[in-house]
This record gives structure tokens, C-alpha cells and sequence, in this order.
């Protein structure tokens, strides 16, 4: 992969093994109402807003509840599990450290709300690697489209071009393409069903964070 300044890192599935606690949490939500999680509920709602999710979710199943009340609760179920049970992917951390000592600017570009981020990258050692955060909450548009993406590299005084963006997902990578970014795709086998997709759109695509270490102790002699 070309040489960036800034690395721009989505978090559930791309720096968080956390998918599967969404998983969970999507199915204790629904089942309380007596509702199986279908199979393609978590596919429709990863790259969406918390506020788009919980319109989907209302509107998809009939709920009586606002948007905010279903907001709330999938708040309460994710908190305990972000602030100590979540892990970094392996290798992360080791790959953040290594951008860090180059002078990379890092900066995180995520759906969650910042009551969830913060304590899961705290917990983990690796909040203070990070410049800049932002979240769907500050944009118009979601991860389909580029503004989470822009935000987070005017935030650490970059242009597009100059920042590579790390994304699990095919809308994030076609999101950020379309913002001018570089971009590259991160194995997750939450997203194993489009990794096809991910490979052809992405500028790189790597399985694990061991990869791009390997690939930077290889460059360094």
C-alpha cells in the first residue's frame, strides 16, 4: 500500500473484535419482543446510524417505541460490554503503536456514540494513539457515503488523499472511495459474506493487523 499521513480507522469489526457483541445484543433486543433475529437484520443495519438503525428497526418489526427510547436501551445493553469485556483485533495495537512512531496522524470514524468508543478504546490502552474521533452522530449521511471520512481528516488537518481509511465493511470502503480516500479492507467474518466485494472495490485488503506489521519490520531494513 502507498504511503499515507493519516490513518483513519472504523472501529466495530475493523479495530474492535466486536461484532459478535452486536450480534448478541441485536438478539436479546428482539427476543424481549418476541421476534427471531432475521438473517439479514445485522447486514442492513451495520453501516447506519444509531438514529437510521432505530428507524429501520421501528418500522421493519412495527415497535410501539420512539427512536430514542430503542436508542436508549441499545445503549444499556452495549455499555457494560464496551467498557470491559470488548477486544482490540490482534495485532492492532502493535500496528497503531508502529504508525504512531512514523509521525501518522490516527483517527477513528465509527457509527458509535462516544459513551461507547472511549471506554472501549481506553480499556485497551490505545485512546491516547488517537487525534481525532468521529461519529455518525456529526454527519448528515452514513458510512455509504463520504462525510464521516472528511470529518475525521479535516479533523487531523489532512486531505483525503493523504489518508488511508481501514474499513470492514464494502459501504465504508465504497464511502470513503468516494471522498478521494485510499482505502483498506479489513477481514471480519461478520463480513465474510461480501469479503469478494471488499477485495475488488479496496485499494488493499489484509486478514489480520500481522500482515501490515510484517510489512513494516520487512520495509524498515
Amino acid at each position: 500500500m502507498k504511503n499515507f499521513k493519516g490513518a483513519i480507522f472504523d472501529l466495530d469489526g475493523t479495530l474492535l473484535d466486536s461484532m459478535g457483541i452486536w450480534a448478541k445484543i441485536d438478539e436479546r433486543f428482539l427476543s424481549k419482543r418476541g421476534i427471531v433475529l432475521p438473517e439479514d437484520y445485522i447486514e442492513k443495519v451495520t453501516p447506519m446510524s444509531y438514529g437510521d438503525a432505530a428507524d429501520y428497526t421501528i418500522s421493519r418489526f412495527s415497535l410501539p417505541e420512539t427512536a430514542e427510547e430503542v436508542i436508549a436501551e441499545w445503549i444499556e445493553l452495549s455499555k457494560e460490554a464496551y467498557r470491559s469485556e470488548i477486544r482490540l483485533k490482534p495485532y492492532a495495537e502493535t500496528y497503531l503503536r508502529h504508525l504512531k512512531s512514523k509521525g501518522v496522524k490516527l483517527a477513528v470514524a465509527t457509527a458509535q456514540a462516544e459513551e461507547l468508543y472511549r471506554p472501549a478504546l481506553q480499556n485497551n490502552g490505545v485512546l491516547e494513539l488517537f487525534d481525532a474521533f468521529a461519529d455518525l452522530s456529526e454527519v448528515a449521511r452514513g458510512k455509504g457515503f463520504p462525510d464521516v471520512y472528511l470529518l475525521a481528516a479535516q479533523r487531523v488537518g489532512l486531505k483525503p488523499g493523504d489518508c488511508m481509511v481501514f474499513e470492514d465493511i464494502s459501504l465504508g470502503i465504497l464511502g470513503a472511495k468516494a471522498g478521494g480516500f485510499c482505502t483498506c479492507g479489513v477481514y471480519d467474518p461478520y463480513s465474510e459474506y461480501e469479503k469478494e466485494t471488499i477485495q475488488r472495490e479496496a485499494d488493499g485488503y489484509i486478514r489480520s493487523y500481522l500482515e501490515l506489521c510484517e510489512l513494516e519490520s520487512r520495509q524498515g531494513h
